[in-house]
């Protein structure tokens, strides 16, 4: 939509604002069947249940672009802001992720009086603010400022090139790296294993946003949002040409810097290596890159350990501690979370970097509800396990069809955004913030969409998502196969052993998605701080789970092995991928017998399992291209009292299921339905406690 067009709607928006609230909040006919709270929940969705719009360039009175100054005549700062504003809340939405404006960054004054009005227009018409904490992306350079001020800071690698006589070369991790192949700019970044790196960009950044929004943190400012952190020193590939023609160079590249295998370094990396191992790593680096004895393994293996919890301990905890002491939440996302393989080289240990976020997040760039079939549940489901075994609820999506319309397949329709939001909040996604171009959509149409989300949230968020089933993380076993590459990184170009481990995990998620069994995700120190129950089951930040499964060719340690094998010995379900005897079929994983069973089979059904004061919730999202049409198996003695919820209309009709315990399902391609089950009474809690 035009700036002339969205201002001019923004203006007249008291009136729109006022129609659409009363729309809204219509007395809704009684259920009984659910809660009041529910009720006035889903059918008047709070601004902190519905999405946020990614704004990075508010601008007021003479900052707005050219052709809108007419607009503007006569109205202060402070009325042109509450109506921007009050245009973003009549499109259905909750508030904003935005910073301070781009030019001249973190430096401007009036820029900064301009994000302070706008805030404090959201405050007023109760918005939700969450800051956005770089200029551009990967976070942590603060806009250059950082290495302007402290070189020294850079991100560092070590790299290896055996046609040298000395083939180890420490340099800067700029040129080949995603500091220099990205969308936004080509710029050099800060090395997120230095603590005094993160410091500065913290005081640079944060800091100054606590200095002129102080009061509005923990109110209004609920959330910090970082974006793509990395540790830099791996080789992602190239831009396609015609986007790299127009990516802004920052920090001119160096040509005669040629690719090579390198890992990430810093200062005092080989000191901590020697406090941890008491071994020397200078003298055994060459295994970082070659070599299969298993010495070799076990250098690499101890430092990716290393690294992994040094970024996410000085970059992620950093952060989130500042967040803590200042009443907000730490959140955002990593980089690369669907390629497995990349996870050592990119943050160490994905669920450990994501555990330190309070409402740790992914970048969903598709639309298209099939990716949840392909590789989005892994995107979606690290961090809602990373929440899980850490102990918290929300989770964060950005989201866009960024994919589509890069491929001239976009931009994405009302369907296919609701039905991408559905299948990641059946992963337990709960805070949706868009990149979606409100100009490629009307304004109805926008506002459904967050009507859908916030009913969404209304009902699930205060639940507790509730899988049953653990699927290994094998990143232990990743960092003693990873060997950097001097290209860009593929699978293929790791051992065999890596790529069957690889293999397996994927397949094992999909397998288990397509036959709706609820799982999360756990690392091998998640899983060795677990504890084991007398009736068999594993618990995990309170939660209990019945089954954990594992890839082919995994090597538990010691302590993780110690677990699973008490486990076992107390009547737990261990699953073994192997070649030959995978889970790649109903039969397969019939021993986990899933809590809920669709009659016939749909491999295009997500289902997302919770509960909420002692009630099952189903999200059933149908990802697939055809319409399914079958049966839920819910359980004897249960099935009439169950009630369908339709967050895409706000709907509510009883659901009776047959004397066999199924309720009957019918989805079209796209639709998406909540199943919400009676309240259990104390005999049948116990017996459905895990």
């Amino acid at each position: 939509m035009p700036w002339r067009s969205i201002l001019a709607a923004a203006l007249a928006a008291p009136v729109a604002w006022a129609s659409w609230t009363a729309a809204q909040t219509q007395p809704a006919p009684s259920d009984p069947a659910l809660p009041a709270n529910w009720l006035s929940a889903w059918h008047a969705p709070a601004a902190r249940e519905r999405p946020l719009q990614i704004v990075h360039g508010i601008s007021l009175g003479g900052q707005w672009p050219p052709g809108l100054e007419g607009h503007l005549a006569g109205k202060p700062p402070d009325a042109v802001a509450r109506a921007v504003a009050r245009f973003f809340q009549t499109r259905g939405l909750g508030g904003l992720v935005c910073n301070v404006a781009f030019d001249d960054y973190l430096r401007s004054e009036d820029a900064w009086r301009t994000l302070t009005t706008a805030v404090e227009a959201c405050r007023d018409l109760g918005l939700v603010v969450w800051i956005y904490d770089e200029e551009g992306y990967p976070s942590g350079a603060a806009g250059g400022l950082v290495l302007r001020a402290h070189p020294e800071y850079e991100a560092t690698a070590l790299a290896y090139d055996p046609t040298r006589p000395d083939p180890f070369v420490l340099r800067p991790a700029y040129e080949h790296t995603h500091a220099s192949n990205n969308y936004y700019a080509a710029r050099r970044y800060i090395n997120l294993l230095d603590d005094r790196a993160v410091q500065a960009f913290l005081e640079s950044t944060h800091e100054a946003y606590w200095k002129r929004l102080g009061p509005h943190f923990g109110t209004t400012i609920e959330a910090t949002f970082t974006d793509e952190p990395s540790l830099i020193a791996v080789n992602l590939g190239q831009l396609p040409d015609e986007v790299r023609k127009r990516v802004r160079v920052v920090d001119p590249l160096d040509p005669s810097v040629k690719p090579l295998p390198s890992v990430p370094w810093c200062d005092d990396l080989a000191e901590q290596y020697r406090h941890r191992y008491g071994e020397d790593l200078l003298s055994e680096r060459t295994s970082l890159f070659v070599g299969d004895t298993d010495r070799d393994r076990n250098v690499r293996r101890q430092f990716w350990a290393l690294v992994s919890d040094l970024v996410a301990q000085r970059y992620f905890g950093a952060l989130q501690a500042w967040c803590r002491q200042h009443r907000v939440a730490s959140s955002g996302h990593t980089l690369w979370e669907e390629a497995l393989m990349h996870h050592p080289a990119l943050e160490g240990n994905a669920i450990q970097a994501l555990a330190r976020m309070d409402i740790p997040g992914l970048d969903m760039l598709s639309s298209d509800p099939g990716a949840a079939l392909s590789n989005g549940w892994v995107t979606a489901g690290l961090p809602s396990s990373a929440a899980l075994v850490a102990g918290r609820r929300r989770v964060m999506t950005e989201v866009s069809d960024f994919s589509q319309k890069m491929a001239k397949l976009g931009p994405a329709s009302l369907a296919q955004m609701r039905a991408a939001a559905a299948w990641q909040a059946a992963w337990g996604v709960t805070d949706f913030t868009l990149y979606y171009s409100l100009a490629d959509r009307s304004a109805a149409d926008y506002r459904a969409y967050g009507d859908f989300i916030g009913r969404l949230n209304a009902v699930l968020k205060p639940a507790q998502w509730n899988p049953t089933t653990l699927l290994y993380y094998p990143v232990y076993d990743l960092w003693a196969e990873y060997k950097p590459v001097a290209q860009p990184l593929q699978l293929g170009s790791q051992s065999a052993r890596a790529q069957r481990i690889v293999h397996s995990f994927m397949r094992l998620g999909q397998t288990l998605q397509r036959h709706q069994i609820a799982f999360a995700m756990i690392d091998h120190e998640f899983l060795a701080a677990a504890s084991v129950r007398a009736d068999g089951t594993l618990e995990v930040a309170g939660r209990r789970f019945r089954a954990v499964v594992l890839p082919e060719d995994v090597e538990l340690p010691g302590p993780t092995a110690t677990v699973i094998t008490r486990f076992e010995t107390q009547g737990g379900r261990v699953l073994r991928d192997g070649a030959g005897k995978g889970l790649e079929g109903k039969a397969r994983i019939e021993p986990l017998t899933p809590a809920y069973r669709l009659a016939p089979p749909g491999e295009g059904i997500v289902l997302g399992q919770f509960v909420r004061e002692h009630r099952p919730l189903l999200l059933a999202v149908n990802v697939g291209r055809e319409a399914y049409r079958g049966s839920l198996e819910v359980g004897h003695g249960q099935s009439r009292a169950w009630l369908r919820m339709d967050p895409a209309t706000g709907r509510i009709e009883p659901c009776p299921g047959d004397e066999h315990g199924r309720l009957p399902l019918a989805l079209a391609s796209g639709e998406t339905a909540m199943l919400v089950g009676p309240q259990a009474g104390d005999s049948q809690r116990r017996a459905n406690t895990p």
